[in-house]
């Protein structure tokens, strides 16, 4: 039976699933319930500064993107951080760790980007007792306008600031918490590294308008006629946490930083396609607001069971396994050869392949053979693009078959070669090198 109990900076928990800082973790009542299902931690809804509490609207905030079957994809909201009294949320902090000690608990913090602000703060979340800390640099929206949130995020020397400011002032772990909304994810997060923080989490929600209603033309949600950007999540966001997540476990700069995977997680193997691309666990929101919190069973008994199957034993089997097979397109083998191939058997003859092939890519797929209606590869014309696989609607209908060394390529009429090259070394390349 694999073991999949999470060592995060020294946090220890049952399992790698926690839950992001969002409205299921902004009190006691939604953090019992969280961990009664099994999840392995939360990050408290972010907390501010001693004083009134942020006022969110009172009104939807919430957009959304949804398939054709109305399968939430992506979710966009402007609310804000706690709404509560920060005295009341380190109460129930305080309360809760205590009841569940064997649950990661972090708090997510959002103060002024002044020292003073950082410093004043930073003792009363200690004292409750939680196991760290994380730096909310990344909410696009409401508290960037006020300074802080992905205004902070977007500045490197903001993020190495404050995340030394933190590590001065508290024996916590630090995590900082990126945004999404900037160029190139591994400047905020050297910049962390270099103020000292133990991780960084990622992503925050990306800047987005969902939708606009063409009745009233206010963008979705809609707020007495008027709508405001917010920040995106959901299964949407997944590729881009993904690409971010293994930018920086690549990195020759960061890649010993230890990463919070965030961005689209709903099921196990979304978890375990963060763990292999360098996360050491990984937080959910949106798919617990959307199903509700005992999909985090099937996440561990998803995870659990394929571990068993590849012969995985613990979490650190897993980790960063894929991080050496991502690599820039340049070195890419251009040598490696693949066709399509239909089976015939499977097909359904809907014709999607021919007609997305036909219409925008390299008319390699008939539709006619013979009279009679039949969808099959043109090898001469087939350059392996796999449009076709993706729009086939029959799952392993149409696959991808390397051509093995010293076969002919009926498209370019030469041999497949064995040997290694990419476009460093190709002739077209004016910059090539031999």
């Amino acid at each position: 039976m694999a073991d999949i109990s999470s060592n995060f900076l020294g946090i220890k928990s049952p399992n790698p699933f926690w839950l992001a800082s969002a409205p299921p973790t902004d009190k006691a009542y939604n953090v019992e319930r969280a961990f009664e299902a099994g999840w392995g931690g939360v990050v408290w809804k972010t907390l501010g500064e001693e004083g009134p509490p942020v006022v969110n609207v009172n009104g939807p905030r919430y957009g959304a993107i949804w398939g054709a079957d109305r399968r939430l994809l992506g979710l966009n909201n402007i609310e804000l951080i706690t709404d509560r009294d920060l005295y009341v949320n380190l109460r129930e902090i305080k309360e809760v760790k205590k009841k569940w000690p064997d649950r990661a608990m972090i708090v997510s913090i959002m103060v002024p980007c002044e020292e003073a602000a950082w410093k004043a703060i930073l003792p009363l979340v200690e004292e409750t007792g939680a196991d760290g800390i994380e730096l909310n640099f990344g909410c696009p929206h409401g508290m960037s306008e006020r300074g802080m949130g992905s205004s902070v995020g977007q500045v490197p020397e903001y993020i190495e600031m404050v995340a030394r400011w933190c590590k001065a002032n508290t024996r916590m772990p630090v995590i900082v918490k990126l945004t999404p909304n900037i160029t190139d994810i591994r400047y905020p997060a050297r910049a962390a590294q270099s103020g000292g923080a133990d991780a960084v989490s990622l992503i925050n929600t990306i800047s987005s308008i969902t939708s606009v209603n063409l009745d009233s033309f206010s963008p979705e949600p809609s707020i007495d006629g008027k709508g405001s950007h917010g920040g995106y999540c959901g299964p949407a966001v997944k590729p881009i946490a993904l690409n971010m997540v293994a930018e920086i476990a690549r990195d020759p700069e960061t890649n010993n930083l230890p990463i919070s995977g965030i961005g689209g997680v709903t099921t196990w193997r979304d978890a375990a396609e963060f763990l292999a691309l360098g996360a050491g666990n990984v937080q959910v929101c949106t798919a617990a607001m959307t199903y509700g919190f005992k999909i985090v069973e099937e996440m561990i008994t998803g995870l659990g069971n394929w571990m068993d199957e590849q012969g995985h034993k613990t979490l650190d089997d897993v980790i960063g396994r894929a991080v050496p097979n991502v690599t820039d397109w340049q070195y890419l083998n251009l040598n490696y050869v693949s066709k399509a191939k239909i089976n015939q058997d499977s097909c359904i003859k809907c014709g999607r392949c021919h007609i997305a092939c036909e219409d925008t890519s390299h008319q390699a797929i008939t539709s006619m053979i013979d009279g009679y209606r039949k969808f099959e590869i043109i090898e001469e014309e087939c350059v392996g693009c796999n449009l076709c696989v993706n729009v086939c609607p029959v799952e392993n209908c149409i696959t991808m078959e390397q051509l093995p060394a010293g076969s002919m390529d009926k498209r370019t009429g030469e041999s497949v070669s064995k040997v290694y090259a990419n476009w460093t070394q190709h002739p077209n390349n004016p910059s090539s090198v031999s």
